[in-house]
């Protein structure tokens, strides 16, 4: 058994490709999940492109991607995606803000329909399914792996999952805005308990207030959240493109010292649950 997490693209809104950008990572969210023979992808930002180089060195042939929106960031490397360009592989998308609007296998269409990209989606060879189902729905992905989701508060609705096998607990939360002074009580729920919280920690509470209705949260509401719901870990995710790294070396000094849980997501980090 093995529940293993690998962050491939962990900042927000837009890849930051530059040299001050490189301690922490300029591809946006995309996080692997390897859990027990199962291959689990969360989101599928730039960071996906790298990733899919990597599985197709291992000759991974199927896997699971769990979209939480379909804002620009988190699937825009999603064409880029080389195993799914091979005939042989088999990939099953999931999505829970589309359902009743056309799809998430129509919003990825038209994401590489031109004029805006010019290779189509047909012309990716592998086997590509999508489900689409009601965020707040639970359900077993097969293999002894428990899904949990829950609605978030973010323009255009997005979706937070907990993975649940062996015994351990992973849950992704993001993109979502909090208000001040209200714990959301479906994040509460999600996270309880939970042994790694991927969290949206755009900004810092002391931003927030400039960034209210843009769908973001920050890193000390992340500690907020753990610290009620009795989460173990908290993994800062989604950063802020003009956290440049020093900032970020400054912010993760100061997040320790809030909370031992605490910790900064960076692109290649690894974190073993089981």
């Amino acid at each position: 058994m093995s529940f293993k997490v690998k962050f491939w693209g962990v900042r927000g809104s837009i890849a930051t490709p530059s040299p001050r950008h490189i301690g922490f990572g300029g591809n946006t969210s995309c996080v692997e999940l390897k859990v027990g023979s199962r291959v689990i992808i969360l989101d599928a930002g730039t960071g996906i492109r790298n990733l899919g180089h990597w599985l197709l060195r291992r000759n991974v042939m199927r896997g699971d991607i769990f979209l939480s929106h379909t804002h620009w960031d988190h699937i825009n490397g999603f064409p880029f995606f080389s195993p799914a360009f091979k005939p042989d592989r088999h990939f099953t998308i999931h999505a829970g803000h589309l359902s009743d609007r056309g799809g998430i296998g129509q919003a990825l269409q038209s994401q590489m329909a031109q004029p805006f990209f010019p290779v189509p989606l047909e012309k990716m060879g592998a086997q590509i399914d999508s489900v689409d189902f009601r965020a707040g729905d639970s359900f077993n992905l097969g293999d002894q792996i428990r899904v949990r989701t829950t609605a978030l508060n973010h323009p255009d609705g997005a979706t937070g999952y907990r993975f649940e096998y062996g015994g351990k607990s992973l849950c992704y939360v993001t993109d979502t805005e909090h208000i001040p002074g209200k714990p959301d009580q479906n994040i509460l729920g999600l996270i309880e308990g939970a042994d790694l919280v991927i969290y949206d920690s755009t900004y810092t509470d002391a931003e927030f207030e400039d960034h209210v209705g843009w769908g973001h949260s920050t890193w000390q509401e992340g500690v907020r959240l753990c610290r009620t719901a009795g989460a173990k870990t908290l993994a800062i995710f989604h950063h802020d493109p003009d956290h440049e790294d020093p900032f970020m070396e400054e912010l993760e000094a100061e997040a320790r010292q809030l909370w031992s849980g605490a910790m900064v997501a960076r692109e290649n980090m690894r974190v073993n649950l089981l």
